[in-house]
């Protein structure tokens, strides 16, 4: 069991992100059938989340990684993304679901749309497990949400603050961040 860190204010515990998890990968493989799917996991905040959702969707799942940055180590967008790292894996012909930590402007995702749309997959999907919708900018599609936040800056289950708190179990408020 891990304590709670004076400075984080818990939000969602480890048991409630477990459970919308499994509810996730069920409702996912429901939707896609026996199909194969690609996920595609936007490092770093989303590799836990995708490991656990990975486990949670029976049949055939493969997976990847992008590396995308918007943030550096502030606490809002800084507007301008970048390419950190690209898929290893070709994702033309496939079924792909981008698994994101969080949505908060959009913008991060609608590039990451958008550069999907250059592949010629078969279909792309978005699965977030947090959506801060008081924060968008741009409009996009979330297809499976796990949890609205709100205007907040939260950490934890593999989300940090310029590199700490990602190995958190559960998910936080990070009470003494700066506002931008």
């Amino acid at each position: 069991m891990v304590t709670v860190q004076s400075n984080i204010k818990p939000l969602i515990s480890e048991e409630q992100i477990a459970a919308r998890v499994a509810e996730l990968g069920r409702q996912i493989r429901q939707d896609y059938g026996d199909t194969n799917i690609l996920l595609v996991g936007v490092l770093k905040g989303a590799a836990v989340f995708l490991s656990d959702l990975l486990r949670a969707i029976d049949g055939a799942v493969d997976y990847d990684f992008v590396a995308i940055s918007s943030y550096g180590n502030g606490t809002k967008s800084s507007g301008v993304v970048r390419i950190l790292k690209d898929l290893d894996e070709s994702p033309v012909g496939r079924h792909v679901l981008i698994v994101e930590d969080i949505v908060d402007s959009g913008l991060t995702l609608q590039f990451l749309l958008e550069n999907m749309k250059t592949h010629r997959t078969a279909s792309v999907k978005v699965c977030a497990l947090l959506d801060k919708t008081a924060r968008r900018v741009v409009d996009v599609p979330i297809d499976y949400r796990g949890f609205e936040v709100p205007d907040v800056f939260v950490v934890g289950y593999g989300m940090d603050y310029a590199g700490l708190y990602r190995n958190l179990p559960y998910i936080g408020v990070l009470e003494e961040a700066p506002r931008e």
